[in-house]
């Protein structure tokens, strides 16, 4: 057995059942590990938020997500090194992966998403300086990894080690067929009871290779980022980004932006916080500021009265990007419907891509599998955006929503 393979399999008898995956083995450090105070926050931490306002079932939390990410990562260098991908690898850097899968969500916020696009630190950056913490540190050196490495394969502006390993590592951490995304598809769908996200793991990790440092796939394996990549696309359409998850994710951003700009809040008091402690946060804060978020806390949301696909090409949508251009309109919208700034939401999700840089590894060397894939190429991929990105709009029950669509569609043109 390699020196790799016995950091990936020798002591493996701690077992977690796991509704997803089964069977999840430890050994006894990582398991200790994972039962390590910090983790307490994840088990308050609803893995997707609102969701369970339309999907009741959602309800798991972002430890048994870390779990599931662990997991399968595990099975990533297992399947690596089985076919001697793995040769220059090291035990530590190994053992140090496994620690960045599980502890790679320490740092995230409540409610899932609905702070992502504030000014907030990265909750990448807030895992990092958790790992290099004394009890952390210690659980993670007593599993014979390297701390400073495991906050790089993490936070990926910490610096790294110029060996190629913990490069490795980002790139399976963190990239379309990564284990993060095939727990996080696969979970979600099993929770909110829809067959969009079931990912074929065991056929994955039959396709993964490593060339030069880097992943790709053989062309089998084409299927299976097509898989992943409609998945994504078929959850963000149907799951993630539902107009209702939508409206009540704008109505807490809207709360916390606004004790953030008023000084009523300070970015420190969001680290570490799972949703209970949000909750009580707000609502024990200004009710003008934080009613919009207990609203939509309690499911009260407010109505739909605009919704158009984001465009690109709009300046007025682009402007829209940007926070401050967006309080801005929220607050012209209000004025002109008679409306307290707080009861008009404008509400853009992020940039979604569904492009890769994953390389296939064909009879004729290396291509890229935007050349390979019939349904993903780059111009494929591009199509499918608008359908997904959409501007709306939010008003509070009491506004007339004839009168404030009006406005909205001339706002938006």
């Amino acid at each position: 057995m390699s020196t790799i393979h016995k950091a990936l399999l020798g002591g493996f008898d701690q077992i977690i059942r796991d509704p997803v995956w089964s069977d999840i083995a430890f050994d006894n450090s990582l398991l200790a590990l994972s039962q390590n105070p910090a983790f307490d926050v994840l088990d308050g931490i609803r893995q997707l938020g609102p969701v369970a306002l339309v999907y009741p079932g959602a309800t798991h939390s972002r430890r048994a997500h870390s779990l599931g990410v662990y997991h399968i990562a595990r099975r990533f260098l297992l399947a690596l090194a089985d076919r001697g991908r793995l040769d220059s690898a090291t035990p530590e850097g190994a053992r140090s992966f496994l620690a960045a899968a599980l502890c790679h969500d320490l740092g995230h916020y409540p409610y899932a998403h609905s702070l992502k696009d504030l000014p907030l630190a990265a909750h990448e950056a807030i895992a990092g300086d958790m790992l290099l913490e004394d009890s952390l540190r210690r659980a993670i050196v007593h599993c014979g990894a390297n701390p400073e490495q495991v906050a790089a394969i993490i936070d990926w502006n910490r610096p790294a080690a110029d060996d190629g390993e913990t490069l490795l590592y980002r790139r399976i951490l963190s990239g379309v067929l990564d284990p993060d995304k095939i727990d996080y598809l696969t979970r979600d769908a099993y929770f909110c009871g829809v067959p969009y996200g079931i990912q074929d793991a065991d056929f994955i990790l039959r396709r993964i290779d490593v060339t030069d440092g880097k992943l790709n796939i053989d062309p089998r394996g084409v299927m299976s980022v097509e898989a992943i990549l409609f998945s994504k696309y078929q959850m963000y359409r149907a799951v993630y980004w539902h107009s209702s998850v939508r409206c009540a994710t704008a109505m807490v951003k809207k709360s916390i932006l606004g004790a953030l700009n008023g000084g009523m809040l300070l970015p420190k008091q969001l680290y570490g916080l799972d949703d209970a402690g949000l909750s009580r946060l707000m609502a024990e804060g200004p009710k003008e500021v934080f009613q919009p978020a207990l609203d939509a806390l309690s499911g009260r949301l407010y109505s739909l009265v605009a919704d158009i696909p984001f465009d690109l090409n709009s300046s007025v949508h682009t402007d829209l990007n940007d926070l401050d251009k967006r309080l801005e309109a929220e607050a012209t919208l209000a004025m002109a419907a008679d409306l307290n700034e707080c009861e008009v939401l404008i509400d853009i999700p992020e940039p979604i891509s569904f492009e890769t840089d994953l390389d296939v590894e064909t009879e004729e060397g290396l291509c890229q599998f935007s050349s390979c894939s019939r349904l993903f190429g780059a111009e494929g991929a591009a199509r499918l955006v608008p359908s997904l990105r959409r501007i709306r709009i939010f008003v509070h029950p009491k506004a007339d929503a004839d009168t404030l669509a009006g406005m909205a569609a001339e706002l938006l043109t």
